[in-house]
């Protein structure tokens, strides 16, 4: 790993991004190819991020013991994949990756006839899967800790001899990612019926075919923050669709208080600036993976802002809240954290006077800050970090400079 020195853009902005596909959209599509068959489901435009990699690759090893390194996805759809298809395994990731709980999602598999065991920590990873028998098609979830447990559950659930019924227990965290996986499995032919808080799936075979993923709207956030931090230009990030599966969608209609316009064509999505807000405040609990890019584009702004909706990030590759709060008191911005929940910028200038921002393993630390550039001289430690998601985002970054 290596300290970066953040080109910075030249203006006005001028820049076609390629952009990343989907490594959310990937992972779906890979786990349900795998239930159903290569033969029956082809994939195209798979994302190039490590994690999907990691799951394509793991997904076709024949090793008992499967590694998830710092992928939370791929441990949680790994998991529920393994005992959908009785595959005994030990399951395991990077220290971190054996700190962030999963126990939700073991009790659910076990309730419905999973044999599993934990190597370590009850809760936690590693654990051992030892054998499958489904006796029960009736589940409480708890629906406000990770989607990714109810999307590793809806995304087996056509596979199994009886079914799935889930019923959503209490506020759902993240709600639009569990509609993205509904909406791929509805692209495969699968069905989910919806009644009230519960979700249930018959089991079913999927439509064979072709399937293309889309660009990846987490990305857009980075390069909205830089146009916002400019004032002026345009950016068309290519392949990106109105009418997306994906819940960060909704970046378009947040960064219109941030000074930023949009336009779709068949190119993708162009990028203008507008008049911003005096000041900024939304609740992240739908797509929290947004939340660091929107608080470093208010600090870099220096306007006020109430972020909210943050409970998911501390156990997230890092506890983003806490990084959030150090990294960007470095420029003379001090976050209040109030509890688990809220953050609250002041609004105050930002001095970018080349700092450098700790990443602390995580891919959207790295890419939250980086248009800071934008103001001023800038470094970022482990420039690599980015391969989790977006392994061309600094080749990509060089179109603006």
């Amino acid at each position: 790993m290596s300290t970066f020195s953040v080109p910075s853009p030249l203006f006005p902005l001028r820049a076609t991004i390629p952009m990343v596909a989907s490594k959310s959209e990937s992972n779906r599509a890979l786990i349900l190819r795998s239930l159903a068959g290569a033969d029956v489901i082809q994939l195209q435009n798979l994302s190039a991020a490590r994690d999907t990699r990691l799951l394509e690759e793991l997904l076709e090893s024949k090793e008992e013991t499967l590694n998830a390194q710092d992928a939370g996805t791929t441990l949680r759809f790994l998991t529920a994949r393994c005992v959908a298809a009785n595959r005994p395994a030990l399951i395991t990731g990077t220290p971190r990756m054996c700190q962030r709980p999963i126990g939700i999602l073991v009790e659910a598999l076990r309730e419905i006839g999973a044999e599993i065991s934990y190597e370590g920590e009850e809760g936690f990873p590693p654990l051992r899967i030892h054998g499958f028998t489904q006796t029960s098609h009736q589940l409480n979830v708890q629906g406000n800790v990770s989607s990714q447990y109810i999307s590793a559950l809806l995304l087996i659930a056509p596979f199994l001899k009886e079914g799935l019924h889930i019923t959503l227990v209490g506020e759902v965290a993240s709600r639009p990612y569990i509609d993205m996986t509904m909406g791929w499995m509805k692209r495969f032919g699968l069905e989910v019926t919806e009644s009230g808080s519960t979700l249930s799936v018959e089991p079913q075979t999927p439509v064979p075919g072709t399937y293309a993923v889309e660009s990846d709207w987490s990305a857009a956030g980075y390069w909205c923050t830089v146009l916002s931090l400019a004032g002026e230009g345009e950016l068309l990030l290519q392949h990106l669709r109105d009418d997306s599966l994906q819940g960060d969608r909704a970046v378009v209609e947040l960064f219109q208080e941030l000074g930023v316009k949009f336009r779709f064509s068949e190119d993708g999505l162009h990028v203008t600036s507008d008049v911003r807000k005096n000041s900024f405040e939304a609740d992240f609990t739908p797509i929290p993976d947004q939340a660091q890019t929107f608080a470093v584009c208010c600090a870099g702004l220096g306007i006020p802002a109430r972020v909210t909706g943050l409970k998911s990030l501390r156990i997230k590759e890092t506890d983003r809240i806490a990084a959030l709060q150090t990294e960007l008191a470095k420029f003379g911005c001090k976050v209040k954290v109030i509890g688990d929940e809220e953050i609250r910028l002041p609004g105050t200038p930002l001095r970018v006077e080349g700092q450098t921002v700790k990443t602390y393993d995580d891919h959207r630390m790295a890419m939250a800050f980086a248009p800071l550039a934008v103001l001023g001289d800038l470094l970022v430690d482990e420039k690599e970090v980015v391969a989790k998601s977006y392994p061309s985002f600094w080749e990509e970054w060089a179109f603006l400079t």
